[in-house]
């Protein structure tokens, strides 16, 4: 049995990272079963117990096979965000290395991913009468307007964030506003102390191939019920949590604006674009070794070498 002894400044946090559809969740389990330790997920929509289908959650009989954290921990009702889950995660990692060597983070979410590896960035203090001069031009114009406004005021941003996600785009905006200089231009001033090592793994298969999985993913979705899903948290649509590729496209065509086949092409769509940005993130972090997921044993070996360090 492979086992490394280390000291508290010597555990190892196995990131496990990707675009939504890459294979993680099945790669993670294996990994976890192989170095016997737990799973803390990373992602922002998979804490949420309301969310189901459209999240791609693992499922019941996954979660009992090995320990997962960050799960189904809090509600679409919970006011919830980065910092909250960086100090939450961050509490959490401290107990599970007490009893652990190595632990599995595993997740498509870069802020959350960034904010445990490296803490999250001090930002300008709120302005409330710019965020609802935002509000109220999303309310006129819709989701367009804010994103063509990132545009304008920082590029590099706009590049990578979640471009249906009004409240980071909001956010982003506002920032930028208040201080007159980029929200990216305030990322990763300053890198927070961590007690534990991070070996990070990135899946990755060739575009047309990941294009075809996320297609047949949404597909999946459908014929296990997604459109009731949908249905029954229609009346929480206002909530960031329902920000959400899956969701929002549903509602839409609740409100009759869309066809039901146009939704789910454009669940399809904007999955895919998703995952565009995702890699646009992760891209950028020299850190990551790449892998195909299928490629178990590579990634095994990899991890048993970066232990050693």
């Amino acid at each position: 049995m492979f086992v490394i002894r280390c000291s508290l400044l010597e555990k190892k946090l196995i990131i496990i990272i990707g675009p939504t559809g890459v294979g993680k969740t099945n790669l993670s389990i294996e990994l976890a079963l192989h170095f016997k330790t737990e799973i803390i997920s990373a992602d922002s929509r998979q804490i949420y117990k309301e969310l189901h289908i459209g999240t791609a959650k693992p499922s019941e009989k996954e979660c009992s096979t090995v320990p997962h954290h960050f799960i189904n921990s809090h509600s679409i009702n919970d006011l919830f965000n980065v910092g909250k889950y960086e100090q939450e995660c961050i509490y959490l990692l401290t107990k599970l290395f007490q009893n652990h060597n190595s632990l599995i983070l595993v997740g498509g979410t870069g802020l959350y991913i960034d904010a445990i590896c490296n803490g999250i960035d001090v930002l300008p203090e709120t302005d409330i009468k710019i965020r609802n001069e935002l509000e109220n031009l999303f309310a006129q114009q819709g989701i367009k307007a804010l994103q063509e406004k990132l545009k304008e005021v920082d590029i590099e941003y706009y590049k990578i964030v979640d471009l249906n996600n009004r409240h980071r785009l909001i956010r982003a905006l506002e920032v930028s506003l208040v201080s007159g200089k980029p929200y990216s231009s305030f990322r990763k001033k300053n890198i927070a102390h961590r007690t534990f090592t991070p070996i990070k793994i990135g899946l990755n298969i060739n575009r047309e191939a990941l294009y075809d999985r996320i297609n047949k993913r949404v597909d999946g979705m459908i014929k296990q019920g997604l459109v009731e899903e949908a249905k029954n948290l229609f009346p929480y649509k206002h909530l960031n949590a329902m920000q959400t590729v899956g969701y929002q496209e549903l509602f839409d065509h609740f409100e009759g604006k869309i066809t039901l086949e146009q939704a789910i092409e454009l669940i399809k769509q904007n999955s895919r674009r998703y995952a565009k940005r995702q890699l646009t993130w992760f891209k950028r972090d020299k850190k990551i070794t790449w892998f195909e997921p299928n490629e178990k044993e590579k990634i095994i070996d990899f991890i048993k070498l970066e232990m050693e360090r």
